[in-house]
């Protein structure tokens, strides 16, 4: 996926729920912080941008995903004329770690726009930090090749992301733990990969 994409993805989820802003809290978030040039492979693979829409409950959160899964999700015809897929999202999707929404990172500009130039429509997309510890909660191999990626790549900071694992809520602690005894995070010999790989399994 490119960041023009991200772009179109954007204003199609506001103008589709009648918003001017969403979050994006998928992979494809990294395109909030980096172009597509200067991505691995492995971070820019996926066809979809999970988009979460601002509302003021669960329940209408929930409705306006729907409503834009209902647009241009997976097998929609948005999907088969662009080449990508926009699929809304819960609050319960992705773990993320105290104090995520103070670091979105801010997409807006002229590709973000309505066809009458106005309004700009504004999608907040994930920390790349952040992004990477939802990743690692998430734990599908896909999810670990993006974090390993993004590491190995020198694009995130290991110990900021052993930092934020340590800040998740309490109820999401047992699955890192057991998901460490699965021995993951591999061993690595970069120092931030190590301290990452320390804080994955509750250590300090």
């Amino acid at each position: 996926m490119r960041r023009d994409q991200l772009e179109h993805a954007i204003r199609t989820a506001c103008q589709i729920i009648q918003h001017t802003e969403v979050i994006v809290v998928g992979s494809q978030a990294i395109l909030g912080t980096y172009a597509e040039d200067e991505l691995p492979a492995a971070a820019t693979m996926s066809v979809e941008v999970d988009i979460l829409p601002i509302a003021d409950s669960n329940e209408e959160t929930a409705r306006l995903a729907d409503l834009i899964e209902g647009v241009a999700g997976e097998f929609s015809s948005f999907e088969q004329l662009h080449g990508f897929s926009v699929d809304g999202v819960d609050l319960g999707t992705a773990v993320l770690p105290d104090g995520w929404r103070d670091r979105l990172v801010k997409v807006q500009n002229a590709n973000t726009a309505a066809p009458a130039g106005e309004p700009v429509f504004t999608g907040w997309c994930l920390d790349k930090e952040d992004l990477c510890v939802a990743k690692l909660c998430a734990f599908r191999e896909k999810d670990r090749n993006f974090v390993a990626a993004l590491l190995d790549a020198g694009l995130v900071d290991g110990n900021v992301i052993a930092t934020r694992l340590g800040a998740l809520p309490d109820k999401h602690t047992h699955a890192l733990a057991s998901r460490h005894a699965r021995g993951w995070p591999p061993g690595r010999r970069r120092r931030s990969r190590a301290r990452t790989k320390r804080a994955f399994c509750g250590c300090r």
